[in-house]
């Protein structure tokens, strides 16, 4: 391949990577519009719309397998959060939900995850939940996160073999119960988090 064409396709590639770099470095401040049908299967396709929030890289397979113990669902939490608070726990019980309805294994490649959320501690950290549940992350471009505002906090998880996404949020209750809650108790918190029932937890959203 001649020495031009070479450069041209490196520039070519470069693009969508520099477009990433700014999105990761907070280049822009516009937060996304509420996620709809459309923009569901956009950020579903666009791998390299993801921030790192100083969050720790999940392992490449989830850390624990299924039928654990709670302390063992929470151990698994820690692992990649630091700390199994309810908002983290919330993450894990949504992707136990999602790729329990989509029939995916964890740590499947197949898998596609995108959490809409804003630059807050207490809505990303649903994200590495749903990383120590999946084993989805950053590094494999399957977990990726889109700003937007705290009113319009969503998962989707989508098999991209078969195109089936399903759509999750916290439910009203659950932020009300969890909205600020001490750091020293979030163990105990994520614990009460992984004994309530699902429907107290999160509620599904249609996605077409």
């Amino acid at each position: 391949m001649r020495l031009g064409r070479i450069e041209a396709l490196v520039r070519l590639l470069a693009l969508p990577l520099a477009a990433a770099a700014v999105v990761a470095c907070g280049g822009s401040s516009t937060a996304a519009a509420p996620p709809s049908t459309s923009t569901v299967q956009a950020a579903d396709s666009s791998p390299h719309q993801h921030h790192g929030h100083g969050h720790r890289p999940p392992h490449s397979e989830a850390s624990a397998p299924a039928g654990d113990s709670i302390e063992q669902k929470l151990d698994a939490v820690a692992a990649i959060h630091g700390a199994a608070g309810p908002w983290a726990v919330l993450g894990y019980r949504m992707s136990e939900h999602a790729l329990g309805k989509l029939g995916l294994e964890r740590g499947s490649f197949d898998l596609q995850i995108v959490h809409w959320t804003p630059k807050e501690v207490r809505y990303s950290c649903i994200a590495d939940g749903a990383a120590a549940h999946s084993g989805a992350s950053l590094g494999k471009l399957n977990l990726s996160l889109v700003e937007t505002t705290a009113d319009n906090v969503l998962t989707i998880y989508r098999d991209k073999k078969s195109g089936k996404s399903i759509a999750l949020r916290p439910t009203a209750s659950f932020r009300e119960r969890f909205n600020d809650t001490p750091r020293e108790k979030a163990r105990e918190l994520g614990r009460e988090v992984l004994e309530l029932p699902a429907e107290q937890v999160f509620e599904e959203i249609p996605v077409k």
